[in-house]
């Protein structure tokens, strides 16, 4: 009995990741059409683009203790949030991002935050 409810927190965080990831995929496909600079082509690259964001964020939420929510954390999260997305082009193929579609990317991805339920990044 004890071991199950140790064990429950660790599927719910799991959950919670998948859940991200998944709320990541439909806010980079609703961006990548309404943000200037900001362009993913294919399905593939969408996915990857979606797992590279979420382990970045986890990284950077894990080892700096910095939410990188665009408008979680104010200023701070915005730029933060920016810099992953800038980032992230250079690891998955078919994503281009200009510096200005970054900073309109963490903007769109900051409304879209406000409005979908749940947390992207």
């Amino acid at each position: 009995m004890g071991d199950d409810t140790k064990r429950e927190p660790e599927r719910s965080n799991i959950g919670s990741y998948i859940l991200r990831f998944i709320l990541t995929l439909i806010v980079l496909a609703i961006t990548s059409f309404l943000t200037p600079g900001f362009r993913i082509m294919g399905l593939w690259s969408y996915l990857a683009a979606a797992v590279v964001i979420s382990l970045i964020d986890y990284l950077v939420e894990k080892f700096m203790g910095v939410d990188a929510s665009p408008f979680g954390k104010g200023i701070k999260g915005f730029i933060i949030a920016a810099i992953i997305l800038y980032i992230t082009q250079f690891l998955v193929p078919n994503m281009r991002v200009s510096l200005i579609g970054a900073i309109l990317a963490a903007v769109v991805i900051g409304i879209l935050d406000a409005v979908i339920p749940g947390r992207v990044m």
